[in-house]
């Protein structure tokens, strides 16, 4: 397979015209479904060039633009199904830029992107209505899991935000979780980490899947705090929701 082609302005930075994919593979099913198409708002050239060869590899549409208005008025007048984002930018930063699409309704998945770095920042960004945020420098391959991860769940709540399995119901737009009649009230961690099964219900999602998704890349923890979120789920929902697949991960129970 030939690598994909990317297009230069002679000043070295990218053109206005999307890079191609190099097949017609949709990354998350069917080969007869249109690629995803993802616009990256990056001012780092050579690092948006970079995002974009490998995305366009992994069988995404990209489009690549290096300022912050251009890339409101992308994301408002074209139809993508993410946006790469990043907070420092000429023109307008990330954070205006986020807030803008959301006060105009678009609930386009946006991942941050920032040099910066701790819990306040990320609160920022998230505030202004992002989905989630990676500090850089950042891995290629976790990018490239998020992208997966927010491309799923958008399309899950596409179909309905809300996950009925048995007595369990799962709100994830409003982020609510009953149990039969009762609602439960779980932590923001407890309840990423239910979502994060939920959304793969009845497959069996590893340790260190549950990590890279529910906390950030960077965590040097134990490892073992998914146990403890996970053994915090059963004791508030119910024992057998949850199950342990030895030495693979857990998986959320389907049966009716």
């Amino acid at each position: 397979m030939r690598p994909p082609v990317s297009h230069h302005h002679p000043d070295g930075g990218a053109s206005r015209r999307p890079f191609r994919p190099v097949s017609h593979h949709h990354p998350d099913g069917g080969a007869s479904r249109r690629p995803f198409r993802l616009l990256i708002v990056e001012d780092e050239k050579r690092l948006a060039l970079s995002l974009a060869r490998g995305l366009t590899a992994e069988g995404y549409a990209v489009d690549v633009v290096h300022d912050g208005r251009e890339g409101l008025d992308r994301a408002t007048t074209e139809p993508y199904d993410l946006v790469i984002l990043d907070i420092m930018l000429p023109g307008l930063n990330g954070y205006r830029v986020c807030a803008a699409l959301r006060a105009a309704g678009h609930e386009v998945p946006i991942l941050m992107l920032t040099a910066k770095d701790g819990e306040y920042d990320e609160a920022e960004g998230l505030d202004t209505g992002a989905d989630d945020y990676l500090t850089k420098p950042f891995s290629y391959v976790v990018l490239v899991a998020r992208v997966k991860a927010l491309l799923r769940r958008r399309r899950a709540a596409g179909a309905s935000p809300v996950h009925v399995h048995g007595d369990l119901k799962v709100d994830t737009a409003a982020r609510r979780v009953w149990l039969g009649d009762d609602e439960t009230e779980l932590t923001a961690k407890e309840f990423s980490v239910l979502e994060h099964l939920v959304l793969r219900a009845g497959e069996v999602v590893s340790k260190a899947d549950i990590l890279e998704h529910v906390w950030d890349f960077a965590y040097e923890g134990d490892p073992n705090i998914v146990e403890v979120y996970v053994s915090a789920l059963r004791r508030k929902l119910r024992a057998d929701l949850i199950r342990t697949v030895r030495g693979a991960g857990y998986r959320l129970e389907t049966a009716p």
